[in-house]
């Protein structure tokens, strides 16, 4: 795949500083685009937490390895910007102890900053996905929970997840934020959040990790797409 015309640093610039007209039908554009096939392309990827997290590649993927004393390895698109849909191909790797696979997750983030974020995350082993909104405080709040997913696969598979976040522009919901998280075609997650000025942060990623201490947590990702609503 040929890379975006667009340098990496001005299409954060640009991207950051957009007014969008949204609403969550919205036609999409897309801004960037990274298969993750060469150093290049896995090095605009630039971590964002995670007190010891290592990172290598493939020739189709970034590999993320979660290491001591850490549960979460969280990593930034080179993509800033309020409204945006952020979507990758995923997996929870066979490297993974055993003991950890079923408490193991693979994640997508928006609007991240200042250890704030809307978090789209499975769980491979359990089938479950769950939208979150973390605060800076640390405090989580579950907005959605999806047991049993269909779509969600298990230990090497390809789990190809989106997650949106846009803003509303008009009626009685003006200004509140409507998130929607797929997994494949399946939506997981429809929630409108009313307290969408709880996160400033405009950062755009993805993240592996454990409900508990992740050492040896390993998962992949590739063909991360990032969409803008349209008109914009």
């Amino acid at each position: 795949m040929s890379k975006p015309k667009t340098s990496v640093a001005a299409l954060a610039a640009t991207v950051a500083f957009l007014v969008f007209a949204t609403t969550a039908s919205a036609a999409l554009v897309t801004v960037y685009r990274n298969p993750m096939q060469k150093e290049t392309q896995r090095a605009e990827s630039v971590k964002l937490s995670g007190e010891r997290c290592s990172r290598g590649g493939s020739d189709t993927a970034l590999r993320i390895k979660v290491g001591k004393r850490t549960q979460e390895c969280s990593y930034r698109t080179p993509v800033i910007g309020r409204d945006l849909q952020i979507a990758a191909t995923m997996r929870l790797l066979s490297s993974t102890p055993r003991n950890l696979r079923s408490k193991s997750f693979l994640a997508l983030s928006l609007r991240t900053g200042g250890g704030a974020h809307y978090q789209l995350a499975i769980f491979p082993l359990q089938r479950k996905a769950q939208l979150r909104k973390t605060l800076a405080d640390g405090r989580v709040k579950f907005l959605r929970i999806a047991k049993k997913v269909r779509s969600v696969k298990g230990v090497d598979k390809a789990n190809k997840l989106r997650l949106r976040a846009f803003n509303i522009t008009s009626g009685p919901e003006k200004g509140n934020c409507r998130l929607l998280g797929y997994v494949g075609n399946e939506l997981v997650a429809d929630f409108t959040d009313r307290a969408a000025g709880d996160l400033q942060g405009r950062a755009s990623g993805f993240a592996v990790g454990s409900t508990k201490s992740g050492t040896g947590v390993t998962g992949s990702v590739d063909d991360v797409v990032i969409r803008i609503p349209s008109p914009f």
